[in-house]
């Protein structure tokens, strides 16, 4: 029998319907991998086994029945240190679940324990490690709950995205990272920073597990993107307009990717983007900046010194910019998501790098969202699939972007596109 911490979420669940294997089997077989590798990849903020064996034990019927679930800590949890990756809120205990949480437990899932994040998901790295090489980074801001999906520690993570947390990351851990729509995962308890930005989403071993846990979480059905659909896509290839920081293996796994959807009969076009969406280069940081400055005002006011100097800086940029051009930044969101759905005409989804290249080495920075904050932007639905390996045999990943509201469509031409590229 293989070891329960292999098995996909989807997997598990059909076990565990089938009487097969119990939850507490499978948080058992988690807690084990934890035991051995939690020391050196460092994924969790807070972990307590006996509570999560207390959990599996009792957790209630439903689509997430006893899987384990890693709680990015911005995500309230009642019975839990809820700690946002900062000292200044160190030990702070909320009262109630955030509504993330609360779904997924409803739907049987089990939070095993906080995974790590970036300070308040932005700028100082948590001591997360990737788990396929410990002298480099996650990527983050959700960095514990990609590294401990990688590494078995649970089935399914939650994560949030204000430019690129859940891809990038999902992509150098070499999982499958799903970022929906703007607003569809309810962000009531998380600790917000960019209103305009910041998205619920999730990770897991397979898109049909991202399928599985946002669907239950949502309480309507996401698909089986395992389901062979009656046609071939069309995709847009999409290098976007960051792709000069495109690092060399990103450039090559384009045109790999692409030529394996052709091969596998897709109907592949370039895709550019038109000026208006080119246009939030510069937009996003002023609009997320500006919005996290102001959320953090309390902190500001009462603990400035405990925010990190790299945050304070970009917190300051963004109470610096004058109303003009606050309002000329959400100008340009409202330009650009109304100018996507012609941009993306006679597409199924474009395809799309996940990340400039491989996971970074070191620690100390995360990588960058260069191919990310503009999807984020845009407010459209993208996943993540794994596809290859960078030149340190860490994990590459490509992205597929679909219009606003498309999730469905997305998360099966997400899964096609993983099928051909094998």
């Amino acid at each position: 029998m293989p070891d329960p911490a292999t098995l996909t979420a989807t997997e598990a669940a059909r076990q565990i319907r089938a009487g097969t294997l119990r939850p507490e089997e499978l948080m058992e077989a988690c807690l084990a991998r934890i035991a051995a590798r939690e020391p050196q990849v460092r994924a969790f903020a807070y972990l307590d086994p006996e509570q999560a064996r207390r959990a599996a034990a009792v957790a209630l019927p439903g689509p997430l029945h006893g899987l384990p679930i890693g709680v990015k800590d911005v995500l309230d949890t009642a019975d839990m240190p809820s700690e946002y990756g900062s000292p200044i809120w160190r030990g702070w205990r909320p009262r109630a679940d955030s509504a993330p949480v609360a779904w997924a437990r409803a739907a049987g899932g089990v939070a095993i324990g906080k995974t790590v994040t970036t300070e308040f998901a932005t700028r100082k790295p948590g001591p997360t490690a990737n788990p396929h090489n410990l002298g480099y980074t996650p990527g983050g801001s959700s960095s514990g709950s990609a590294a401990g999906v990688a590494a078995g520690f649970f089935p399914l993570a939650y994560g949030t995205q204000t430019a690129g947390s859940i891809i990038r990351p999902a992509a150098f851990c070499g999982v499958v990272g799903y970022k929906p729509s703007f607003g569809t995962i309810n962000r009531n308890g998380m600790k917000i920073m960019s209103d305009s930005l910041d998205t619920v989403g999730v990770m897991a071993r397979s898109v049909a597990d991202c399928a599985l846990f946002a669907g239950a979480v949502l309480g309507f059905d996401l698909g089986n993107p395992d389901a062979r659909p009656d046609r071939a896509p069309r995709i847009g290839v999409c290098r976007s307009p960051t792709w000069a920081q495109a690092q060399p293996e990103t450039v090559a796994l384009l045109e790999r990717v692409a030529g394996a959807l052709e091969r596998a009969g897709a109907v592949i076009s370039e895709r550019e983007l038109p000026p208006s969406i080119a246009a939030l280069t510069t937009a996003h940081p002023v609009v997320m900046n500006n919005e996290s400055a102001r959320a953090l005002g309390w902190e500001l006011d009462t603990a400035r010194e405990q925010i990190s100097e790299g945050l304070r800086e970009r917190l300051e940029f963004g109470l610096s910019r004058n109303a003009t051009e606050v309002a000329e930044a959400h100008a340009v969101f409202t330009q650009a998501q109304a100018a996507f759905p012609a941009a993306t005409e006679g597409l199924d989804v474009l395809v799309t790098p996940s990340a400039p290249g491989q996971a970074p080495k070191g620690l100390e920075w995360t990588g960058d969202p260069a191919f990310n904050f503009i999807w984020t932007s845009l407010h459209v639905p993208c996943v993540t699939v794994p596809a290859g390996e960078g030149p340190d045999g860490l994990p590459l990943g490509i992205q597929i972007v679909g219009r606003f509201g498309e999730d469905r469509e997305v998360l099966a031409w997400a899964q096609w596109t993983a099928a051909a590229i094998g």
